[in-house]
């Protein structure tokens, strides 16, 4: 079974979108917003297994939808996201990975990576007390495919902080 959990998109300001996504569409936030500092965190760490050693500080949050299927937010502060140009207008690149449901993540990753993909990370465990993993990967074209073990409103919702 493979499944969709969730899209990340970038928005140039994680509180403003989820109100947004909120009163607009219906998401419940169910995350965050959480705040990333390189300078604070571990050296080996899931926000630049996903995104790349560069990113130095963001915002993220999770959201979810009535179907179960979510959303993740990032603002990047340093670097900011890069900019695409559309009709000469300067507009934040919005997609930059998805993240499918696995029965077993580990051998999807393995079946990514023998097939000209990649593994951007190691396993990682979101809650120690459960058996609730994900791992980043790469499709053969560069785009980050997300594994997670179990829905994001299990993966994330219901934690206390």
């Amino acid at each position: 079974m493979v499944a969709i959990t969730h899209v990340g998109l970038a928005v140039p300001d994680v509180e403003e979108a989820v109100q947004w996504y909120e009163k607009v569409l219906g998401f419940k936030l169910i995350a965050g917003p959480y705040t990333f500092n390189a300078e604070e965190e571990q050296a080996e760490n899931m926000t630049q297994d996903l995104l790349g050693s560069h990113i130095k500080k963001m915002k993220n949050a999770h959201m979810t939808a009535d179907n179960q299927v979510g959303i993740e937010l990032f603002e990047f502060n340093k670097p900011q996201m890069p900019l695409v140009l559309k009709d000469s207008d300067e507009q934040y690149q919005s997609y930059f990975h998805m993240c499918l449901i696995a029965d077993d993540v580990e051998k999807l990753a393995d079946k990514i990576e023998q097939s000209g993909g990649k593994k951007r990370s190691q396993v990682w465990n979101t809650r120690p007390e459960k058996p609730y993993y994900l791992i980043y990967c790469e499709d053969p074209f560069g785009n980050i495919i997300e594994l997670y073990s179990h829905s994001t409103e299990l993966m994330y919702g219901n934690r206390e902080e």
